[in-house]
This record gives C-alpha cells, structure tokens and sequence, in this order.
C-alpha cells in the first residue's frame, strides 16, 4: 500500500527594509513575494500583520504597536532578506531595518541582504558629508582597527570593503549569507533570495 506523501511548509522569509515607506510598497511586495514564490519560499511582510493599523491616529502607541507586531512576525518566519540601501538621502540603512537584523541574527535564523548601491561604506559617508556639510574625509591619526579616515567631527569612518555598517552586514554574512548587488532593486532581490534559498537548503 502506498504511503500518502506528507506536505512540507515552504520557509517563511521576513522581507525588511525601507520598502514600507516606498510610495509603490504594495507593488514592491507583490513582486518580491513572486519572487519568493518561484523560488520555493513564501515571502512574509510587515503590512501582513498590520492590516488594521491605517485606521489608528499615529503617535507612540501605534507605533509600539506596529514594533510588537513586525517582532511578532519575525518571530514565526525561518529567516529574513533586507534591504541595505541608504535611507533618507544619508549613508546609513535603515535603523529599524539594522535592528531586525540583529533580532533574527540572534535567534540564530539565516539572513542575506540587496542593495542597488554598491559602493562601500566609507564612500557613502564621504559622499554625504559633502552634499550635507560640503567637507571632506581626513586621514586618521593611528593605523587598522575599524577604519584609516575620519570626519570633519574626528568620527571614525568605518567598515571598509563593506556596503554598510558592519555590524549588519558583518551579521548577515555571519549567518552564511551574503549581500547582492544590482541596479535595479528587484533583480538584487531576486538574487538575495536565491542566496538565502541556497543556503536554507545547503
């Protein structure tokens, strides 16, 4: 007699990043759920478990709010995909984006990342400094460590040979991740995600 065939759950991927703020965001997340789709994966975001939160006036209760929710989401997906990105004009990601990194890292979850940026982060840093204050970098007194320049406020520019902080993208790469790059967002995506369905199957 033959045995029926027991139904496995496709991994649950947390998509995080700036995306939420997008003006396209439901399409972006239309598309990367696809995406995820194709390969196997169903794609999980925040709006998922926001469904009531547009019919709340804003200020912090929403806000805690919407924070309890995402963490709760996270909580039930297998692993999560990012978007590093430069947030606001600035040359940092995404904070909330940098937490929910750490908060799967921690729980041990695999992670990768995408940007259509790919300059390293030093770069980013020296690029707005002069579009912001119109300064430059410096060369830092003293030798290795984190970084060899500094700003015009003596801070020191960090984690060169990486897109971002490395603190995330040093998590995801931890993970056994990696961080695609490409011009166009979904096409990163796209391989972000064939990086993490590699890695959930190795």
């Amino acid at each position: 007699m033959t045995m029926p065939t027991q139904m496995t759950r496709s991994h649950r991927i947390y998509l995080a990043g700036d995306t939420v703020f997008r003006p396209d965001a439901q399409d972006l997340f239309r598309a990367m759920k696809a995406i995820c789709a194709d390969a196997g994966l169903e794609g999980v975001c925040p709006f998922d478990g926001q469904a009531d939160i547009d019919a709340l006036a804003p200020g912090a209760q929403t806000s805690l709010l919407i924070a309890r929710l995402d963490r709760d989401l996270m909580d039930g997906c297998d692993a999560g995909v990012f978007c590093l990105d430069p947030f606001r004009r600035s040359a940092d990601m995404d904070p909330g984006t940098a937490v929910e990194i750490g908060y799967m890292a921690a729980q041990g979850k695999k992670l990768a990342g995408y940007t259509v940026d790919g300059r390293s982060y030093p770069q980013k840093v020296a690029a707005y400094r002069a579009a912001a204050w119109g300064d430059t970098l410096r060369t830092r007194d003293g030798r290795g460590g984190s970084g060899g320049m500094e700003d015009a406020d003596g801070l020191i520019v960090h984690s060169e040979g990486m897109v971002q902080n490395a603190m995330t993208e040093g998590f995801i790469r931890l993970s056994g991740g990696n961080v695609a790059v490409d011009p166009d967002l979904l096409t990163a995506f796209g391989k972000a995600i064939e990086n993490l369905r590699l890695t959930l199957h190795g």
